[in-house]
């Protein structure tokens, strides 16, 4: 049987855990959640200059990104593999270096199939961070790891928000030193990973595995990943659906293009917001709790940005309730399949695949039922999340 905090329960204990990272380990790992949330960032603002200075389309310059994201799936699964083989000091360290190496090549590519080879090589490093620290953060901290996680995950908002401006600050065409400086930056983090432990704890076992009436969780292993990498793929989905849409959609309806990408803006400023908040709600509830109730408020908001007066403010929210569902799933997933190594590379992996699929699939819906529908649309993909969510509830409550 699998316990399950309710609600309204609060978290008095928790097994000792030995400690994974050092109070200045900590410190650096929320400034590489910082560098690798600017430097997905970063590919965007640059493409005019991409395009002008190679000679490029809007779609072989959108490649830059994809190569990113491709490098980024390669390097979950990749460092997947080797994670409790080497130590997790040596996984990082290479992580940290493929992406300065990668940013670096990036600045100073002389053509653009040498710059996508080293997006690619940025986003293998990118994606073996992702990983590695959201999997060490997610066993490493006991019954802290949601909101410890939910700390990381914010600091990745910090730098996808810093990334573009900072791209705006000195302009485009002045990219290669944007990027340079971001490889740059990333090698001090190697010092302090004298403060991360090479042997990290397995997940907290539960009693699915040991108590009566377990063997039915057991059996159900393969749903229970299935549903969370659904739930994954759709609420990435969202996200990058209404980070692309929220502008199209709120011009449609009847803003000023300025004023939606400042509604824009505070929508992903929200979704940093929202990760630092629910950081000490976590210690207090159940993961299951919280993403009930971000699934359901963010199905809420969705309906009421059908609303042309309440639009800008719904997507707000929409941020604000999204916030919490990555962090606060992996210790859940953990929880739930505590025998599933590699489920944590599964459900990240997925996360990336959904940003990159979502584009097309919520294009080619739009073709069908116009821009107005985007929140309808979204509103649909989000009743699917909280359905997962209560389907996954349900299977892992305790018998």
């Amino acid at each position: 049987m699998l316990p399950v905090t309710s609600p309204t329960m609060t978290l008095t204990s928790a097994p000792s855990h030995p400690r994974v990272f050092s109070p200045a380990a900590v410190v650096a790992s929320c400034v590489g959640f910082v560098l690798i949330g600017a430097l997905q960032a970063l590919y965007g603002p640059a493409i005019p200059a991409f395009r002008e200075e190679f000679g490029l389309s809007p779609s072989a310059a959108g490649l830059g990104l994809s190569a990113h994201f491709v490098g980024g799936v390669a390097g979950v699964l990749l460092f997947d593999r080797l994670y409790g083989r080497i130590g997790n000091q040596q996984i990082l360290g290479a992580s940290y270096l493929l992406m300065a190496v990668g940013a670096a090549g990036f600045a100073l590519a002389p053509n653009w199939p040498t710059a996508l080879a080293t997006a690619l090589l940025a986003g293998l490093g990118f994606g073996g961070i992702d990983y590695g620290l959201n999997q060490l953060f997610a066993v490493g901290f006991g019954h802290r790891s949601t909101a410890m996680l939910n700390i990381l995950n914010a600091h990745f908002g910090i730098g996808a928000i810093l990334g573009p401006a900072l791209i705006g600050a000195v302009g485009s065409t002045h990219y290669p030193a944007v990027f340079l400086g971001f490889a740059l930056a990333n090698l001090p983090l190697l010092l302090c990973l004298r403060g991360v432990r090479d042997r990290a704890p397995e997940p907290s076992g539960t009693a699915a595995t040991e108590a009566p009436g377990g063997s039915a969780l057991t059996r159900s292993l393969g749903s229970v990943l299935a549903v969370f990498v659904a739930l994954y793929v759709l609420h990435v989905g969202i996200e990058a659906g209404v980070g692309g849409w929220e502008p199209t959609h709120l011009e449609t309806v009847g803003y000023s293009a300025g004023v939606a990408a400042t509604a824009t803006s505070v929508y992903w400023l929200m979704m940093t917001v929202g990760r630092f908040l629910v950081a000490p709600i976590a210690l207090r509830f159940s993961a299951q709790a919280i993403i009930t109730v971000s699934c359901t408020g963010m199905t809420v908001c969705l309906l009421l940005a059908t609303v042309p007066g309440l639009a800008p403010y719904a997507y707000a929210g929409v941020g604000l309730f999204i916030a919490p569902i990555f962090p606060t799933g992996l210790p859940w997933l953990h929880r739930a399949a505590p025998r599933a190594r590699r489920a944590g590379a599964l459900v990240i992996a997925a996360s990336m695949v959904g940003g990159v699929v979502a584009g097309p699939a919520l294009g080619k819906a739009i073709e069908w039922s116009g821009i107005r529908s985007v929140p309808l649309i979204l509103g649909a993909v989000s009743a699917l999340c909280l359905a997962a969510t209560v389907w996954l509830t349900r299977t892992t409550r305790a018998r």
